[in-house]
């Protein structure tokens, strides 16, 4: 440690204050704390910060002054919400407007209201109250973004909640700066709102032609410049959108990372999002952890210790009151108990604004400095203690969810009275094709999850599918498992569940026929091992989709292609015949009579017919679908025999695909060859 501290202090005394000294000190830091942190299992945004405060001025002193490095940091900021806009489109956040408009506009008005009262109470004067107020209902977007990418939860219900929540609060900092700075002055309330009005209308005009300029020429100008076969090319060209944007926002009020935010929606929806995003990810990962070192040198460590107990009063006061207040709109917006909890221990800290907030309410004499250094420091300590706030929520969230799923099938008790049905185990995607098949021939089902959400989708749908884990005796049992007629593993093939369901049902029920979703050709091997009668690989039917299309573009004809695929089909990729049993007994290489085969058969069967009828001269052309449809009984007969709907196309998008012939345009020339090679024939 001593040597460690001998090299900090040589690169201090070689290059104190300058940019170059400063930045080997924060690459050493990164360097040496990040990699111990992550060891340890603790979060990287702890480990940023631990660093921070350790060199920082209430630290080691290493680094003295932060100004111009916070200033450098926020670029990581911006980074970070760039990202964040290329995984996101203009359609998904404007199905998020209730979300951001409503959810988070209240929790802002209410934490806001809530704090500017308790401060009026403590003695501060109207001024300070509302801008503290302001200040503390804000919470950190740079942190809780980053923490929810460490856990992958920016998909999940309560990650779009808070990230709504932190979406509208960058919105508002806009009229919040704005104002903290007139509450100084002796002006009148329609003066401030004149002003207000007049800067934060300037402010949307200016997005406003920021989108529409963006969308006209992002597109054209990327081109080029890809176009050119110069990387740095394109790495220096999306360098010049981000900062560009985020500096264009800067410039009529709003923050940086709202502009990157814009620029990344406008890129979104190009071709070339991902090649930006991964020329991006390494700027972003280090300008993020020297961002988070910054607020690490703010923590006065000094400070904490001489007022321990007002600094834990403040702490915990203010976390308690944005967690329920969090919380309790969270559940008014018909969130459930074990989402909003999640919701609430994302959003219960201080954010990076009240840094900029409190620091112009300071120099603007509207909140006295002992009083904004405290803040500063509670603000600091509530990031820091976030993942442990966070881990320590998410458990008690779990057993909230157990009961909640519980309720989801206690209904659920006749089953065991079913026979020759078909018991679906894993409800997603794949489960809901397999049940939509079962439909189209009239097969009864009964499916299980232990997702609770998919459960809840799928009984909103109709679908006959119920809470539980299908390898539990008790589940199984009211499930009708011993006199069913299949059962289908349809769950995600990660880990090790489907080998141990497989295992459960073969030793309770050695008879009945399982068919399971494997990964990849050993994983199949391995299931039918284990006793499973029929395995997928779930990339198969995709591969062999895509490889016909691109077959057909070299000028292949389809008859060919079709037999090809047909004989790929048969073939499980390790060499082995569908319904061969690994010991290599060709007796069985007959595919067993079950449900599902029936129907794909069946499927088969219509389009082999579709394709053999002779079209009617006085009819027009009609597409794959509508021929399907015409031979078909149901619609839902007419999305069995449409190969485009793989295991990797969406719900919606099956739903569209099969009631408006709607498609991707990937699928494009397969559909359109197909229907000009049927009316040839």
């Amino acid at each position: 440690m001593e040597s460690l501290l001998d090299a900090f202090d040589t690169m201090q005394s070689s290059g104190h204050g300058s940019p170059i000294g400063d930045a080997l000190i924060f690459l050493a830091a990164a360097v040496l704390f990040a990699p111990l942190l992550r060891r340890l299992k603790f979060s990287l945004v702890l480990g940023y910060l631990a660093a921070g405060a350790m060199i920082g001025p209430h630290g080691l002193s290493i680094i003295d002054d932060v100004t111009e490095t916070r200033e450098l940091a926020e670029i990581g900021v911006v980074f970070l919400l760039f990202t964040i806009g290329l995984e996101l489109s203009f359609a998904r956040l404007k199905v998020m407007r209730r979300l951001v408009f409503g959810f988070g506009t209240a929790q802002v008005v209410l934490t806001g209201f809530l704090v500017a009262v308790i401060s009026l109470f403590m003695g501060q004067t109207y001024g300070a109250a509302v801008t503290i107020g302001a200040a503390l209902a804000l919470s950190s977007t740079a942190f809780v973004l980053q923490l929810m990418n460490e856990r992958g939860e920016l998909a999940t219900r309560h990650g779009r909640a808070a990230f709504s929540a932190l979406l509208f609060q960058d919105l508002a900092v806009v009229p919040i700066v704005i104002v903290v700075p007139l509450l100084g002055r002796e002006m009148d309330g329609l003066t401030i709102l004149l002003e207000l009005l007049k800067v934060t209308g300037t402010a949307f005009v200016a997005l406003a032609v920021i989108v529409v300029a963006g969308r006209q020429l992002l597109r054209p100008l990327y081109h080029v410049i890809a176009s050119a076969g110069a990387p740095e090319l394109f790495t220096a060209m999306t360098l010049l959108v981000v900062l560009g944007i985020g500096w264009a926002t800067q410039q009529v009020g709003l923050s940086m990372a709202l502009g990157a935010f814009l620029a990344g929606l406008l890129l979104s929806e190009s071709e070339f999002r991902h090649q930006v995003e991964a020329d991006i990810e390494p700027f972003r990962g280090i300008l993020l952890g020297l961002f988070f070192m910054t607020i690490g040198m703010s923590i006065d460590l000094g400070l904490a210790f001489r007022e321990v107990f007002t600094v834990l009063g403040y702490l915990g006061g203010l976390v308690a009151l944005k967690f329920v207040v969090v919380l309790g709109l969270a559940m008014a917006f018909r969130m459930p108990f074990a989402v909003s909890l999640r919701s609430a221990a994302l959003l219960a800290q201080g954010g990076e604004f009240a840094f900029v907030i409190l620091g112009i309410a300071a120099a603007s004499s509207v909140v006295a400095d002992d009083t904004v250094n405290l803040m500063f420091l509670v603000v600091a300590i509530s990031m820091a203690v976030t993942p442990v706030i966070v881990w320590a929520i998410g458990k008690a969230a779990v057993l909230f969810e157990n009961h909640e799923n519980a309720q989801l099938s206690a209904d659920f008790d006749g089953g065991h009275k079913m026979h020759d049905h078909v018991v679906i185990a894993g409800f997603g995607r794949v489960g809901h094709t397999i049940a939509r098949l079962l439909d189209a021939k009239m097969v009864p089902y009964v499916a299980v999850d232990t997702d609770a959400q998919n459960v809840r989708d799928g009984r909103r749908d109709g679908h006959s599918v119920y809470y539980g884990d299908a390898s539990r005796p008790e589940v199984l049992h009211k499930l009708g498992g011993e006199n069913a007629r299949a059962v289908v593993l349809t769950m995600s093939t990660g880990g090790h569940a489907v080998e141990r369901t497989v295992q459960h049902l073969v030793s309770r029920l050695p008879d009945l026929p399982i068919f399971a979703r494997a990964r990849d050709p050993l994983h199949a091997r391995r299931l039918e091992e284990l006793g499973a009668a029929g395995t997928v690989v779930e990339t198969m039917e995709a591969s062999l989709q895509l490889g016909g299309a691109v077959l057909r573009q070299t000028g292949t004809e389809w008859g060919e292609i079709e037999d090809l695929i047909k004989s790929l089909r048969m073939v499980d990729g390790i060499g082995r015949k569908i319904g061969e049993r690994p010991d290599g007994d060709s007796g069985a290489a007959a595919p067993p009579e079950d449900p599902l085969l029936a129907a794909a058969l069946w499927a088969e069967e219509e389009e082999e017919k579709a394709r053999n009828r002779k079209p009617d001269a006085s009819m027009p052309a009609t597409t794959p679908e509508v021929e399907a449809s015409q031979s078909a009984p149901s619609k839902q007969d007419e999305a069995i025999g449409d190969p485009r709907l793989t295991d990797e196309t969406s719900d919606a998008d099956r739903s569209r695909g099969a009631e408006a012939g709607d498609s991707e345009a990937t699928a494009a020339p397969v559909r359109d060859d197909a229907a000009e090679r049927r009316s040839r024939d």
